[in-house]
């Protein structure tokens, strides 16, 4: 490990707004808060918001000063990358942010029934290979309705085509209330940070509008950006699509894709 993100670890443990509980943690040690977020640490009745793999937490950080009244908690096991979100919220006096950092596939263990009312999915790893480990697959939705409010909000804002689709094919086989979605959110027409109008209503182009590190580059290479909101019920049983899709022809900035294969279920 380099000297600076052993610098950024030692500070990020004297940061009161980030909880580290990698997984060799939990498992031996219960969470103290799970369910009790609000009293605890935000102190207030507001609604939790919750951005699954935030990496450096543009999305946690900028919703939050959007949405004063709004309580943003962002995920991610990358604790170098943890730091810088949580270093922007506690210079700018963001009381209604916090960063945990642990493994997305215990995340049900954190938070309490009903104590989350929307999820963002940022630009999330495709994981072409392995339905279970994609953020939007029934392995995961199983998880997030167990503290997920009954019909509580998921965003899913994305680079890859494979990822959108795969999602999209979840949503309708499990008929999931689609409140939005496009294939191409600034409709070759971005200027500066601003959506084009006739997309959508001004709360979510606002919303929409702020832009992750990783998102910069993907709009840098000329790919479209995929946004949807779909609304999560408890009842029900979840089922997987049963389809081939055809893989992305990259998987990360500058890089090849790793297989030969052209399609994945």
């Amino acid at each position: 490990m380099s000297k600076g993100k052993l610098q950024k670890f030692a500070e990020m443990e004297t940061f009161k707004n980030v909880f580290q509980y990698p997984f060799s943690v939990i498992s031996e040690v219960p969470f103290g808060m799970k369910g009790s977020w609000r009293e605890q640490y935000f102190h207030n009745d507001n609604p939790i918001v919750l951005e699954l793999g935030c990496g450096k937490g543009e999305y946690t950080v900028g919703l939050a000063r959007v949405y004063p009244d709004i309580n943003f908690i962002g995920v991610d096991i990358k604790g170098a990358r943890i730091y810088t979100g949580a270093r922007q919220a506690l210079e700018g006096g963001l009381d209604n942010v916090a960063f945990l950092r642990t493994s997305i596939e215990v995340i049900d263990r954190f938070f309490g029934e009903d104590e989350v009312q929307e999820i963002w999915l940022t630009f999330s790893d495709p994981q072409m290979k392995n339905v279970h480990k994609r953020l939007t697959s029934t392995f995961f939705m199983e998880r997030y309705r167990r503290f997920l409010v009954d019909g509580g909000i998921v965003h899913l804002k994305t680079d890859s085509n494979f990822l959108f689709t795969y999602t999209t094919y979840m949503v309708q086989a499990n008929h999931l209330p689609v409140l939005y979605r496009t294939e191409d959110l600034y409709g070759n027409t971005l200027e500066g940070d601003r959506v084009a109008a006739h997309l959508m209503d001004e709360k979510t182009r606002e919303i929409l509008g702020i832009h992750t590190y990783y998102e910069n580059q993907w709009i840098d290479r000329g790919l479209d950006i995929r946004y949807m909101k779909f609304r999560l019920p408890q009842a029900g049983v979840l089922v997987e699509p049963d389809i081939e899709i055809e893989l992305d022809d990259y998987r990360s900035y500058k890089r090849p894709k790793r297989s030969g294969l052209t399609t994945s279920r």
